[in-house]
């Protein structure tokens, strides 16, 4: 069974249509999903996969108990020796789920770095992954470097100088195309 993650901006309450329609069509093929357990986009998809009655998802948490678990399904609890509550202790998870997944499905505002980086993490296991930006209403396929500096041309300036402080995006996106081109 092929596993889909989906996850998104905490910033984000409210699935546009376009995101629904992408989310029936992973539930009619039967894939799993496997999503966290923030507010914002994880805990809108759980409420959206509850109200359609899904049973094939697994939420992912870091430590011992789900934020959010609205449809009591499985759980992975990824244990970790980081300090809980920091962001390195919430990435364990979504790094695992990286890992987990065949592919993944993130709704982004175009600015949070945990979305962002959950896209670097399937790009460097050679995974694909649909980014909707939320703002622009458009999808974009990531699997490759020229998708992602497509991805992060969409970022405000302040946006991009953050994420590149948090992640080292620039170092990232040059690596991905250093290793692309060795390829030849």
């Amino acid at each position: 069974m092929h596993k889909v993650f989906i996850s998104g901006s905490m910033k984000i309450k409210n699935l546009d249509s376009n995101v629904l329609a992408r989310i029936n069509n992973i539930v009619d093929s039967n894939y799993q999903v496997i999503v966290g357990d923030a507010d914002g986009v994880d805990s809108s998809i759980q409420k959206y996969l509850e109200s359609k009655q899904t049973k094939s998802v697994v939420v992912y948490c870091s430590g011992e108990k789900p934020r959010n678990n609205i449809g009591q399904w499985l759980t992975e609890k990824i244990h970790t020796t980081v300090t809980p509550g920091t962001r390195a202790f919430f990435t364990a998870k979504d790094i695992r789920m990286a890992e987990d997944c065949d592919y993944g499905l993130m709704v982004w505002d175009a600015q949070s770095t945990g979305t962002l980086n959950n896209a670097l993490e399937l790009l460097k296991r050679k995974k694909i992954s649909l980014v909707y930006i939320n703002k622009t209403k458009k999808f974009l396929k990531v699997k490759e470097a020229s998708d992602l500096e497509k991805l992060v041309s969409y970022m405000s300036n302040s946006a991009f100088i953050k994420a590149d402080k948090k992640l080292n995006l620039r170092g990232k996106i040059e690596s991905f195309k250093n290793s692309q081109s060795s390829l030849f």
